[in-house]
């Protein structure tokens, strides 16, 4: 599996996340294992729902994972694929591709464990924030049956600007600034 694009450019995770004990870094190859691991959370109700053996399902999460990561190299080689950490290790993943005319955030896992704390709230205001002040807009896709992330999407200012095959795209933008 290829490993993640060098990247030098700094990483400073937001100051509500960084006052909790929460870092950001860049991701490695060596943290490939473990972000399978988290791409399985993220599929573990559809799994739940198949009949196959357990080693089968461990082998086709582990090709789902391997297509996805080679897909967001190839089409997002430009992001930041980062880390969030806390004391005792991982608990997810923020890849964010930051260009003009508007940020894509295209990936946004967190361990089960991990979710409902505010964490990846506070990694979208912030993403906003630089956005807006970079002159620019956010966009995102999210799985239709995705309710709580769609619902937490649309509490940070994103709206639906397109369903397709199984995705809400949606798109947010900084509020218009005075005398424009």
């Amino acid at each position: 599996m290829p490993p993640f694009p060098a990247n030098d450019r700094a990483v400073q995770p937001p100051a509500p996340l960084t006052g909790r004990g929460f870092g950001l870094r860049h991701a490695s190859a060596a943290d490939l294992p473990w972000l399978c691991r988290l791409y399985a959370t993220t599929r573990a109700r559809e799994m739940a729902a198949l009949p196959w053996l357990d080693a089968v399902k461990q082998a086709f999460l582990e090709q789902q994972f391997a297509l996805q990561h080679r897909h967001y190299l190839a089409h997002y080689g430009d992001s930041d694929f980062l880390i969030i950490e806390d004391v005792d290790g991982p608990i997810g993943r923020y890849y964010l591709q930051r260009a003009a005319p508007e940020h894509l955030i295209v990936d946004i896992s967190l361990m089960p464990e991990a979710r409902g704390r505010g964490i990846g709230a506070a990694l979208i205001a912030d993403s906003q924030a630089r956005a807006a002040a970079a002159g620019c807009g956010m966009q995102l896709h999210v799985a239709t049956h995705n309710t709580g992330a769609q619902r937490l999407y649309q509490r940070l200012g994103f709206v639906v600007t397109a369903t397709e095959a199984g995705y809400q795209r949606m798109r947010w933008a900084p509020p218009a600034t005075a005398g424009t």
